[in-house]
């Protein structure tokens, strides 16, 4: 297969639906070691027709976006998975810087997320003197109050643009709202965050693409969702942060592609080895909240996806063979993308060997 430029995948003659995997790493960290930098913050964007839909905004999507040829004036929606910080810190610089692009008139681009947890998670049980709250006044915004403060804090510059450049603001571009759990799902953040047989529920749609969601499990925050694309011609699935969930599987069933989150176990229990209650709690947390390599190939397999992708890697300078390692049970056809990879899927075309998407 030659390689492309993104522009010519974008092509309005072009009916393929793709992914592009502008980053690729996960976790609130900047990667060092060997092959440090390699891989940018979790951003996925799916392209369809001269449509850009972006799920995520980790660290460098802004610049992510740029090098793939993609311009911010194709986004007609952001989506959250959750809102821990790998997967949110630049959706300010992606507003912010964004809108200069933007053109007067122009429909604002949905940022479309988990609503307001509404109840602080439990303290570990690990923890000697339980910690306090940070902000105990409003300790677990939504995505809409979020975007709110994330503008607040930079009015000085917005206002000076504003009032002496004559800019736009962001929030004239850009409209933040949370998705509204279905009160059947019977969803509570603590006593039940990954209700056992939700159905898949639509949260966006245009004359392109459908999106359903459904909760995924990943405590303790709450909700977390995984999305879902439906096209004319074919879907992909973005399991978000999850451990091995039901309800992932349900979402994903018979996909076309699957991205999934995965974590090498091994390195967590080196790295958090011998510590205290802090380094014990992390331990905790990684294991109950994520999917090894072979779990997301079982994952795949159950919902019957043509292809899988692993992405949201953590470490996020682990070597290749870490993650190839499953690549042998795996039904359908198994990638590890780099970051700015292009992935085709559905019909017309099949799913690919991945290619990258050269700069321009």
């Amino acid at each position: 297969m030659t390689d492309t430029t993104i522009r010519d995948l974008r092509s309005s003659s072009d009916p393929r639906p793709r992914v592009v995997t502008l980053g690729t790493a996960g976790g609130p960290r900047w990667w060092s070691g060997v092959d440090a930098g390699k891989r940018s913050g979790i951003a996925t964007a799916v392209l369809v027709g001269d449509r850009a839909y972006l799920v995520d905004a980790g660290h460098g999507v802004g610049r992510q976006l740029n090098l793939a040829g993609i311009p911010i004036s194709s986004l007609r929606a952001v989506f959250l998975t959750h809102l821990h910080s790998d997967h949110t810190v630049d959706l300010a610089s992606l507003a912010i810087f964004g809108m200069f692009a933007l053109a007067e008139g122009q429909d604002p681009i949905r940022i479309i997320g988990p609503g307001d947890r509404a109840a602080l998670p439990p303290v570990a049980p690990r923890a000697v003197v339980p910690p306090s709250p940070v902000f105990p006044e409003q300790p677990t915004p939504g995505t809409a109050a979020m975007f709110h403060r994330l503008m607040a804090a930079h009015a000085t510059d917005l206002n000076d643009r504003v009032l002496d450049a004559l800019r736009p603001s962001p929030l004239d571009h850009f409209l933040a709202e949370d998705i509204r759990i279905p009160e059947s799902a019977g969803y509570h953040p603590n006593d039940n965050p990954t209700p056992d047989g939700m159905q898949p529920f639509e949260i966006y749609a245009d004359d392109l693409v459908t999106v359903t969601a459904t909760l995924v499990r990943h405590p303790p925050i709450a909700p977390a969702f995984a999305f879902r694309f439906d096209t004319a011609h074919g879907s992909a699935t973005i399991s978000g942060d999850t451990a091995p969930c039901e309800n992932l599987v349900r979402l994903a069933r018979g996909t076309d592609l699957l991205l999934h989150e995965a974590i090498d176990f091994d390195w967590v229990h080196r790295t958090y080895a011998g510590g205290g209650p802090t380094a014990q709690a992390s331990i905790d947390h990684h294991t109950k909240s994520h999917t090894s390599p072979e779990q997301a190939v079982d994952i795949a397999n159950a919902a019957g996806a043509g292809a899988l992708a692993l992405h949201h890697l953590v470490p996020g300078t682990a070597p290749r063979s870490v993650w190839d390692s499953a690549a042998a049970r795996c039904h359908g056809t198994f990638i590890v993308p780099d970051d700015l990879d292009v992935l085709p899927f559905g019909a017309p075309a099949t799913v690919a060997p991945h290619r990258k998407v050269s700069a321009s």
